[in-house]
């Protein structure tokens, strides 16, 4: 007989703050598939798809946030109804106005939940105060959805796009599931025109969602995921306990941990979107391949550093007045970028970090043109040792990223220039074969060439459906196989 408890069915569907909803949890996969069944049914009815996608998009935000999802409908409404107010304005002063306030009511919304703690530190420190942290709830991906929301306003202002007529449309956009917690950041020019289009999902599309489904879930749940728990945390909880040797490898795990991490979730949430008809732009593009740090940026987490240089580089003058002011609008970008990221002078250090990186780069371009932008285009040896020096520079920069504490991040420096001990690397991987053995299979497939890729995908495209859904049932096992106890949020949940 089985043993049917209702209760303890229900109690999946509230809000429990110590397990978020994420895409690689059993219980998401289970009710995506429910869900699935009844939005194919619904493809013809735009309306009825619409408002139950939405219902959807926010039932899934309350499992990530709880009653939270509330500051998701007013950042929607506001922007809505300020974003149409814009478009009508013909004065330039009321039009500024406008979206003053809608970047105040996003902003603030941003900066009360994530950064007056910050402040209130700093404050304390200043006035020599303690410290005690006010009880404020991070709502999960709040960043995401705000900057998304800004973008729209700012585009409209900007006389980019015209506001959509109807507010389902909007909060449509906004909410979309796939999306919503942690990036991409989508922008309405691209989105919108895609909700009045027939709704077609091709081979093609279904295809590569699922292949995206099956590689997003693999980084996420078996690599990311056991490197983390296993080796990973204990070396940055901890790393005066460790030698320089394996503080250096659990720097180069972090590496691994965080790409496999969020472009894990970007490529699931790609694939759920052409499951469901739409498209969404590559967010990553195989970043520890450039050969430069401004490459990087162009391969790492795409919406977000586009979003920055098109809504704050370029807004702050981009490289149109002079050098100085070019590499001062640089440090500025990536500042504010690291201040997104976490509300911490760790973060800002990193961002600080890679400003000066990138403005140091533009210098040297000048002087040595062959360190080109696209590092891409260089010759085979300067190309190779561009990106040995880039991947340990963004290495280096993961350091103050992931520490705890500015001074865990100092003794783990310490640690790997004043107790190295290579002697112990041996010994290293015989005591963590598991997690040496997915480090080199994350790193070897993160450096395959892209036609090998695009020949994986080629021949999911092509699978009869049965073979695909075994594909993905094969992952889901070895997901749940080696899976630990406790879910793991994704790391830019926080953000």
């Amino acid at each position: 007989m089985f043993d049917f408890d209702i209760n303890r069915i229900l109690s999946l569907f509230e809000y429990d703050r110590s397990a978020p909803m994420i895409f690689s949890s059993g219980f998401f996969l289970f009710l995506f598939l429910a869900f699935i069944l009844l939005y194919v049914p619904m493809q013809g009815n735009r309306k009825v798809r619409m408002i139950y996608v939405t219902l959807f998009s926010y039932f899934f935000y309350y499992k990530s946030s709880g009653f939270y999802f509330i500051l998701l409908f007013i950042a929607s409404i506001c922007d809505f109804l300020l974003a149409k107010e814009i478009y009508k304005s013909e004065g330039k002063r009321h039009r500024k106005l406008l979206l003053i306030l809608s970047l105040a009511v996003n902003l603030g919304i941003l900066c009360y939940f994530k950064y007056t703690n910050f402040f209130y530190e700093l404050w304390c420190d200043l006035s020599k105060s303690p410290f005690d942290p006010l009880n404020i709830f991070l709502p999960v991906g709040i960043s995401f959805f705000t900057f998304q929301s800004m973008s729209y306003t700012i585009d409209i202002y900007r006389k980019g796009i015209k506001p959509v007529s109807r507010f389902l449309d909007y909060a449509f956009y906004v909410s979309f599931f796939p999306q919503l917690v942690a990036g991409p950041i989508v922008r309405a020019k691209d989105f919108l025109p895609q909700i009045d289009r027939p709704l077609i999902v091709t081979r093609e599309m279904f295809g590569r969602g699922i292949f995206l489904i099956i590689i997003g879930l693999f980084k996420k749940a078996v690599i990311s995921d056991y490197i983390s728990i296993n080796f990973v945390d204990r070396i940055f909880d901890n790393p005066g306990f460790y030698s320089g040797i394996e503080n250096l490898f659990g720097i180069y795990g972090y590496a691994l941990q965080i790409y496999c991490d969020f472009s894990g979730y970007s490529d699931m949430a790609i694939g759920i979107a052409l499951l469901l008809g739409f498209h969404f732009n590559i967010n990553f593009d195989s970043p520890y391949k450039s050969a430069t740090i401004t490459e990087f940026w162009r391969r790492w987490h795409i919406s977000l550093s586009t979003w920055l240089r098109d809504y704050l580089y370029i807004s702050l003058g981009g490289n149109r007045k002079g050098k100085i002011r070019t590499y001062i609008n640089l440090m500025i970008t990536m500042l504010l970028g690291g201040l997104w990221h976490g509300a911490s002078l760790r973060f800002v250090c990193w961002g600080a970090l890679h400003g000066i990186a990138l403005a140091l780069h533009k210098l040297v371009m000048t002087i040595f043109p062959f360190l080109k932008a696209d590092g891409s285009k260089m010759s085979r040896i300067p190309r190779i040792l561009g990106i040995l020096f880039t991947f340990h520079l963004v290495c280096f920069g993961w350091i103050f990223f992931r520490a705890n504490s500015f001074h865990s991040a100092i003794e783990m420096m310490n640690r790997i220039t004043g107790s190295f001990h290579p002697e112990l690397f041996i010994q290293l991987i015989q005591g963590y074969p598991a997690i040496f053995a997915l480090m080199g299979i994350g790193f070897f497939l993160h450096f395959t060439p892209k036609s090998w890729e695009d020949a994986c995908l080629r021949k999911t495209i092509a699978m009869p459906l049965f073979l695909k859904a075994v594909a993905l049932a094969v992952v889901i096992i070895i997901v749940m196989q080696i899976k630990s106890s406790d879910i793991q949020p994704f790391i830019y949940f926080k953000f």
